[in-house]
């Protein structure tokens, strides 16, 4: 017996029209892109892609690549699970990356060491009263930065009811701006020893995997997660269920610009620099993760799980290609197909449950 009845109306449910989960899909999607560069790997240039074929290296696994693999993407990652909440939430935010650029050149600022050699810091922005301060306030600092980005945002969507497209691209000019202008563009070096650690070895994916895991927990469990997929799917039932739709489109915003100014704290902490060119097109590529990794941009749809698997599925192409010996503008002409194929299958998939 392939169907029963269910509920009223006769409505049956039917076992053939199960879908499978679509992390199941994208981790799928992941496993066969690997192969595929352990497959012309071993066609084209005799070596292996995932494992170690040396005899001085010990272990089955290249932990080497897998390690560059997972710390090249986790910042962009880090940002990628802010803008994933927005865009389940119904939005988009484009000004994720000036933001990073904007957050690294003032937090540097407030990061900076007083000697370098013995020498007074030729990059010093303040006085000695920003010199050698606790690692907490440029942190602070950073996250304030963004915390107001966010929270500008928010209350432009919000109250003023204009686009997303268009409030984040406001603010996304404006803060490559501000980060040109913070200290004429010079860049922001030297800073405290206790700063650097932040980034140092494989801190940055530590707090990538620590913020994916609290962020898939609060999407998952919490009111706040519930509210995000209640308003990306339909914001005028949200409204009328008693969502205060406003505030919780600010909150969305104001977390999304935290996470990226945190994405910049561990960039400019792990580059021991700040430059006001830092996280040029990482909105792009945190929007790209997201979008493979299952996420709707129609709202509504997606996990901070499948955009954890978008970002890895990024890090394995980049990696695939350095290990081909290709040319890197390569590498951006694939992001390209990969992002427009991802839309498409969304649209489809979107198009088969309207029919179903």
């Amino acid at each position: 017996m392939t169907q029963a009845a269910h509920g009223l109306g006769g409505l049956k449910y039917d076992p053939a029209k199960r879908e499978r989960p679509q992390e199941l899909n994208v981790f799928i999607a992941l496993v066969a892109i690997v192969v595929a560069f352990e497959l012309l790997g071993r066609i084209f240039i005799g070596d292996s892609f995932l494992f170690n074929t040396r005899d001085n290296v010990d272990g089955i696994f290249n932990w080497q690549r897998l390690n560059i693999i997972i710390l090249q993407v986790s910042i962009v990652g880090i940002i990628a699970i802010g803008v994933t909440q927005v865009i389940i939430n119904g939005g988009i935010d484009l000004s994720s990356g000036s933001v990073v650029g904007a957050t690294a050149m003032i937090t540097m600022s407030f990061a900076q060491t007083a000697l370098v050699n013995g020498s007074p810091n030729p990059k010093a922005i303040f006085g000695d009263w920003a010199m050698d301060l606790p690692v907490i306030v440029p942190i602070l600092v950073g996250l304030g930065c963004g915390m107001i980005a966010g929270f500008i945002n928010g209350a432009l969507i919000a109250t003023t009811r204009i686009p997303p497209f268009i409030a984040t691209l406001g603010m996304m000019v404006t803060a490559r701006g501000l980060s040109k202008w913070w200290s004429n563009g010079n860049p922001i070096s030297f800073p405290t020893e206790s700063y650097a650690a932040i980034g140092k070895g494989l801190m940055p994916v530590i707090i990538f995997v620590l913020l994916a895991l609290l962020f898939h927990a609060i999407m998952t469990y919490t009111k706040y997660g519930k509210h995000c997929y209640a308003i990306g799917s339909n914001e005028q039932a949200a409204r009328m269920s008693g969502i205060n739709v406003n505030r919780h489109k600010v909150l969305v915003y104001t977390i999304a610009s935290m996470l990226a100014a945190l994405a910049a704290i561990v960039l400019s902490s792990k580059n021991l620099t700040a430059q006001a060119g830092m996280g040029v097109m990482y909105e792009l590529d945190a929007i790209a993760m997201a979008v493979i990794g299952g996420v709707s941009l129609q709202g509504g749809r997606g996990s901070i799980l499948g955009t954890v698997l978008g970002a890895l599925i990024f890090g394995v192409i980049i990696s695939g290609f350095t290990f081909l010996k290709l040319d890197a503008y390569y590498q951006e002409m694939v992001k390209g197909v990969i992002i427009v194929g991802a839309v498409v299958l969304d649209q489809w998939r979107q198009r088969g449950r309207s029919r179903g």
